[in-house]
Parts: structure tokens; sequence; C-alpha cells
């Protein structure tokens, strides 16, 4: 039997106006996002995590986190961003990383920290 109830789904949209060029992006590394190491409230608060968020590779799982200047467990080394913007559940979640490229600090969804782009430079160019 159909069911003819009502629902409601709400969709997210991508802003990737932190992207510079099109270079890297046909390129992107796969890597799979411990949700661990974001909040909530702060980085994902509708359910979806937007796209141009800094990560850097934890050594111990070679899992991906929020990049953190102050880390000590691999995350201090910027690796990326997120290319697309992502649905995020309660498991981690596999996400595409621009590892390469032309990033406009300003459209960037976060603030990054200078050691970030220092430990990013020669593969990311911030304009």
């Amino acid at each position: 039997m159909p069911d003819f109830q009502l629902k409601t789904q709400t969709y997210g949209q991508d802003n990737q106006t932190w992207l510079g060029s099109a270079h890297g992006t046909d390129s992107a590394r796969t890597g799979t996002l411990n949700i661990a190491t974001l909040t909530p409230a702060t980085h994902y608060p509708n359910g979806h995590l937007p796209s141009g968020v800094p990560v850097g590779r934890i050594t111990a799982t070679g899992l991906y986190g929020l990049f953190d200047k102050d880390a000590t467990d691999g995350r201090q080394v910027l690796v990326g961003h997120t290319l697309t913007a992502q649905k995020v559940g309660t498991s981690n979640v596999v996400v595409p990383i621009l590892d390469h490229g032309r990033i406009i600090e300003a459209n960037l969804p976060f603030p990054i920290a200078a050691e970030g782009k220092t430990s990013a430079a020669g593969r990311l160019i911030y304009v």
C-alpha cells in the first residue's frame, strides 16, 4: 500500500567560491573524515559539512580530521580542504580532499591559521 504521508526533506547548497581555479579539482584524493574532530554546532549545524573545511591526517589511524595547529596527532599539518559539501550523520564520512590548487582564503567557511598555510606551502596557494 502506498505511503501518502507528507514528508519534508532539506537540501543544502554548496558554496565553492573559495576555489581560486579549477586546478586540482579533477584529482582530489579520497579520505575518511573522523567526525569526532568536528563540533556539530559549529561545523555542520544543519547536518551538512561545507566544502572548504581544512583537514589534516591523523597519523595513528590514517583518518582525516579538522586541521588544528595545536594538535599533536598529525592534524597540525594541513593536508587540504574538503572539496564538496557532505551530509554528516553519526559516523565517519568519506570526503574528497583538494590537496593542491589555488584557494581564496577570504571565502573559506572557517579561518585558517598561518601555521596551516605554511605547512601546505608549495601545494596550496592562498590568495
